[in-house]
């Protein structure tokens, strides 16, 4: 028998969420039949549909919802291995029986020097949201100009990347300085930070004069009120998400875009990536074949700790995070400082890191001190600050 921990829902949300709206629970498992599998927890995700879904789809106690890449510790199911990786739609648990039917194995040929942790990101859900965002709903096309909010998020820093690889120009906003940084480093060609711009609507305007052919909306509100004037004639929208409705206690009002639709000839669509779930094993390889090539870099904001799923998830809620946030599940206590973007963890002069998926790299010289825990030697080198993300303990 495994006793396992999970995260429920205490109380409906009711504007931001606070720490008294989870509580943890354990719970004894069964031991697994014929056809079953024992997931354990490894990473787990946390993103801003949750606070959306969590209203219509979910009642007081339930385990919250969510992605997860866990290993298989025990199996009497061929399919699933002792020893391989998945992708779980178990929630915030770190243990889990299941018959294998919901689970989908991370692609068979994953590269040794890509964490894991990348498909609940780049290589998952929210790089799949971009590319279908892209391609399927704003049909985007080479030479055309994309407008993306929240651009330093999980989804919006590939949706950025992958226009660029199409050969469009991007504009991206965010909210710090700092991510405004990241993005230039990452190949947008215009950012701004909207929480410093005097104008949003001259922000945009001097960022493409001639307006946006395509607009990838992630943030909802105001910001899509402004944005409506400037977009091109047969203009494509991917609404993607509203991040800056979720918490609202009272909902926004207009103004409406209903004219801007008609006389701009407009085309607004809402979209889950599920709708081309046949498609999704093709765009994952898609995805990390940029991935390797070097096409497409990523960040990740790692919280270090099952118990603090409720921090990392509000933390997300409130912009802390540039790139996808993580929580990455540990058996042991550490107290870790900074995640390099080559995906260890490093701590200021000393001379280990730890492979964030658990597989040593080859031994590499590099900086830093170890500051608590059990650290294994596989540093990759860090040549510049940008290479640096963050890390929560």
């Amino acid at each position: 028998m495994v006793v396992s921990k999970a995260w429920t829902l205490r109380q409906h949300f009711q504007g931001f969420p606070k720490a008294s709206d989870f509580h943890l629970r354990e719970e004894t498992l069964p031991q697994p039949k014929n056809g079953q599998v024992l997931l354990e927890a490894v990473f787990l995700s946390v993103d801003p549909y949750m606070r959306p879904y969590s209203q219509t789809m979910m009642k007081e106690g339930d385990v919250m919802i969510g992605s997860q890449v866990a290993k298989v510790i025990q199996s009497y199911n061929p399919s699933f291995p002792v020893g391989c990786h998945v992708v779980s739609d178990c929630g915030w648990r770190s243990h889990w029986v299941c018959d294998g039917a919901e689970l989908t194995p991370v692609l068979p040929d994953w590269p040794q020097d890509i964490p894991l942790s990348l498909a609940l990101g780049a290589i998952g859900m929210p790089g799949l949201t971009a590319l279908y965002g892209l391609e399927e709903v704003c049909e985007i096309k080479k030479g055309e100009t994309l407008l993306v909010n929240a651009a330093a998020g999980a989804v919006g820093s590939v949706v950025g990347q992958i226009a660029k690889i199409k050969g469009c120009r991007v504009v991206g906003c965010a909210g710090t300085d700092t991510k405004v940084s990241y993005l230039k480093e990452l190949g947008f060609d215009q950012v701004f930070n909207y929480k410093t711009a005097t104008s949003l609507e001259e922000s945009l305007r001097e960022a493409a004069p001639h307006g946006y052919d395509c607009y990838f909306e992630n943030v909802g509100g105001k910001f899509s009120s402004v944005v409506m004037p400037q977009m091109r004639e047969y203009g494509r929208i991917a609404v993607c998400g509203s991040i800056s409705m979720y918490n609202d206690t009272t909902p926004q009002t207009g103004p409406y875009v209903h004219t801007y639709m008609i006389f701009k000839q407009l085309r607004m669509e809402g979209f889950l990536c599920a709708r081309w779930k046949n498609k999704h094993q093709q765009s994952l390889r898609r995805l990390m074949a940029w991935m390797t090539e070097g096409k497409l870099r990523c960040n990740e904001h790692i919280t270090i700790g099952f118990n603090n799923m409720p921090a990392a998830f509000m933390g997300m809620l409130q912009g802390d995070n540039t790139g996808k946030a993580v929580v990455k599940v540990c058996l042991t206590g550490l107290e870790l400082t900074f995640l390099p973007a080559s995906h260890c963890w490093l701590a200021p002069e000393a001379k280990w890191g730890w492979s964030l998926d658990g597989r040593p790299d080859a031994a590499r010289s590099g900086v830093g001190r170890p500051i608590g825990g059990t650290l294994s030697s596989g540093l990759k080198n860090i040549s510049k600050a940008s290479d640096w993300g963050h890390c929560h303990v």
